[in-house]
């Protein structure tokens, strides 16, 4: 990702969204992630098509300060903007839409659509060595980054964990209020083992919003981190945007 200038990271406006499967959220943030105006939070539609979720977010940016650009997290995978999948959103009709075109006709400003996890690593990582982010949310959201870069996008979410069972499955939230907090907890370990096992990450950053349950000790280059990296990271996608 190219770094643009220190002037022009101060003077970004950026309209970030984390969109997830339970809630919808937004702030302005500069290009260091600091955020110029209080989050605000609404439930995801249900159903979430995209013509409801834009139109959520529509309202959101109502509430928010003028902005200069457009970034949001969206949870499944994009390319170029265009959404391909949308595990943890119950619907289909998401497959090829462009969710950066219909913001920017909305909202106006260039915008930028990455995978939630992979926006939200871009605001804890120190961009040195192999790092990882994982999100604990309505399902289990992954990205990795090598010296800052950040690498092509996989659905570890999706794959098997355990006999029949996805990550997603594993150590979504479903997974943490059928199963409950203890054996979650213990899903959860032997997933970062096993993830650690795969990828021998120098850091791993845990982020979501069911991080907070997490209650066995973690090594020292595990760490947790704040729910909102989602929206923060919208300033640095901007900043070092390719």
């Amino acid at each position: 990702m190219r770094k643009t200038s220190k002037n022009s990271a101060s003077e970004l406006r950026v309209l970030s969204f984390d969109i997830g499967g339970t809630g919808l959220k937004a702030s302005v943030v500069d290009g260091n992630g600091k955020m110029l105006a209080e989050r605000q939070r609404v439930h995801t539609p249900d159903p979430a098509t995209p013509a409801k979720v834009v139109q959520a977010l529509v309202d959101l940016a109502k509430q928010m300060p003028p902005h200069t650009h457009i970034a949001a997290g969206f949870p499944g995978v994009v390319k170029n903007n265009v959404i391909h999948t949308a595990p943890n959103l119950g619907t289909k009709a998401w497959t090829g839409f462009d969710l950066g075109k219909a913001l920017t006709r909305h909202l106006g400003g260039p915008s930028l659509i990455i995978n939630d996890a992979d926006i939200a690593g871009l605001a804890v990582i120190k961009r040195k060595g192999l790092e990882m982010m994982i999100t604990l949310g309505t399902g289990f959201g992954t990205a990795l980054y090598r010296d800052g870069e950040l690498m092509p996008h996989m659905e570890i979410g999706q794959s098997l964990a355990h006999k029949d069972k996805t990550y997603d499955e594993y150590v979504g939230d479903k997974a943490f209020k059928k199963e409950g907090k203890k054996k979650w907890n213990k899903h959860l370990e032997k997933t970062i083992a096993a993830l650690h096992t795969l990828l021998n990450f120098d850091r791993l950053y845990i982020g979501g919003g069911n991080a907070r349950h997490i209650d066995f000790k973690l090594p020292n280059h595990i760490s947790i981190v704040s729910n909102d990296n989602g929206i923060e990271g919208g300033g640095f996608l901007w900043r070092y945007r390719n």
